[in-house]
């Protein structure tokens, strides 16, 4: 167990600069994974999966910046503990549907749970369109920590998250995942086998593979759009969630919404199991 207090200004000074290229066949494999198409006459979500017309998902930015990360296992942080907390994104402008991205990656908070409790790092990625310059979203992840609390942190709060209302839902959607979803959707570039072999789920304490946590965000995403915006996924201006607990594939995500003006509140849960997924969720429409 790490035990050494953290350099908080060196890991406030990384910086890690890339880019994305991404093409009209990146966003429509990226929607298959969401499940869009499973009817293919199902005229509504055709644009979603097919080049004619094709929109693009506002959780799409979170493949544009997937895998961009300033903590790697050179540093002196028990990884195996990680545990992904929170993720947001602010849409600055709607999504292309194909060039290339400029990111930049910067961590901007450590907070400090305790020795007993672990440590919250939040990421915050910057993506811009290199042809242009123009800003196109800013995302911020937060990773927990739960081996390595008790030594120090920035004077930055926790995030306080977005309180779901006290009233019955104003719409509940289900969305059925196929047994197959996490092979799809690993194809967008997270190949963690926890996704896809037995054997490595059952050794990390899961009787199977489980769905990805931004597969699982971008079917809420989803959700939102078909309750509230139906064919205009460019109107969700931000989306927000923790992250509860692992959904496996093949089970139905149910998300209860709230809409109070442009601000929706979200959470969903797996049908099957009655667990809480995704908690606090929070989008906010043009």
């Amino acid at each position: 167990m790490a035990t050494a207090p953290f350099d908080i200004d060196a890991y406030l000074a990384r910086r890690l600069n890339f880019e994305t290229v991404f093409t009209p066949r990146d966003v429509m494999l990226y929607q298959l994974g969401l499940g869009f198409g499973r009817d293919p006459m199902d005229e509504a979500e055709l644009p979603f999966v097919y080049e004619k017309s094709l929109v693009v998902m506002p959780s799409y930015a979170t493949i544009l910046a997937f895998g961009q990360r300033l903590i790697t296992t050179k540093d002196d942080l028990n990884l195996v503990k990680l545990l992904h907390g929170e993720q947001a994104l602010e849409l600055h402008r709607p999504i292309p549907v194909n060039g290339t991205v400029a990111g930049e990656v910067r961590i901007t908070d450590i907070i400090d749970k305790g020795a007993d409790k672990g440590c919250i790092i939040v990421q915050e990625i910057g993506l811009s369109l290199k042809e242009t310059g123009e800003k196109l979203a800013t995302l911020r992840g937060s990773g927990f920590y739960r081996g390595d609390g008790g030594r120090g942190g920035t004077s930055g709060p926790a995030t306080v998250p977005n309180a779901i209302p006290d009233r019955p839902a104003d719409t509940v959607l289900a969305i059925e995942t196929r047994p197959d979803q996490a092979l799809l959707y690993r194809l967008n570039g997270d190949y963690n086998p926890l996704h896809a072999d037995p054997d490595f789920a059952r050794a990390a304490g899961f009787k199977q593979p489980i769905l990805h946590g931004l597969c699982s965000y971008g079917i809420a995403c989803r959700a939102v759009v078909q309750a509230f915006v139906p064919g205009e996924p460019e109107r969700v201006g931000a989306f927000d969630v923790r992250f509860s607990s692992p959904v496996y594939p093949g089970e139905t995500i149910v998300t209860e919404l709230w809409r109070d003006g442009d601000t929706v509140s979200y959470r969903c849960k797996v049908k099957e199991r009655d667990v809480l997924v995704l908690n606090n969720g929070r989008a906010m429409l043009r």
